[in-house]
């Protein structure tokens, strides 16, 4: 399932636009720093139309919830709470590369979860399901654990971007323990989201 909250739109001061993710560390964050670097740097002018994600929000996406009335965040919070109660911190582990939906028409470019893909959808499924208990819809694509880091939407340089990507991915190998689940409320604006934190709940 391809990340989707970044989707550009009016940013309404009550209705807050929101996701839930696996926030990734700093120490971790330099090691994509790193690869991103390496593939902007193969790009030369090709490039100038991908946005690239800020490092200092990188989170890996469990569910996206979208425009959502501020008075309901307190029901996503609890869903969140109850969805992790007894579930023990996990390894991820990311290595390798890919696009959404394909590297010859990227619109997103992202880096593979080499290690705790099945804890992650567990998860997303325990997610998933206390959010329809408590009123939200289905949703209807089937969860793909990845971790976004660049927009192309039909850039030019989008399939020269997912190859220099791959090649800068290729030795990826960047780990760290997933001990918290956050609520995240993205903010629009002509430059790149910037993601606020609105809950956090801990894996047991």
């Amino acid at each position: 399932m391809p990340e989707r909250d970044d989707r550009r739109g009016r940013d309404e001061p009550d209705v807050p636009r929101l996701f839930v993710a696996v926030p990734v560390p700093v120490e971790v964050g330099r090691e994509v720093g790193r690869v991103i670097a390496e593939a902007r740097a193969a790009l030369g002018d090709d490039g100038r139309r991908i946005r690239w994600v800020q490092l200092e929000g990188l989170h890996v996406t469990l569910r996206f919830l979208g425009p959502t009335a501020a008075e309901r965040v307190p029901d996503v919070a609890a869903a969140l709470d109850r969805a992790v109660a007894g579930e023990p911190p996990f390894e991820i582990r990311l290595a390798g590369a890919g696009a959404f939906p394909a590297p010859e028409r990227p619109r997103a470019l992202w880096l593979g979860i080499r290690h705790g893909a099945d804890a992650l959808g567990r998860l997303a499924e325990g997610i998933e399901a206390e959010l329809r208990a408590a009123g939200w819809g289905v949703e209807p694509r089937s969860f793909r654990p990845h971790l976004t880091i660049a927009r192309t939407d039909g850039a030019r340089g989008g399939p020269v971007a997912a190859v220099a990507l791959a090649r800068a991915a290729a030795d990826l190998d960047a780990g760290f323990t997933a001990s918290n689940v956050a609520l995240y409320r993205s903010h629009l604006g002509s430059g790149p989201a910037r993601y606020e934190v609105l809950h956090e709940a801990g894996l047991a």
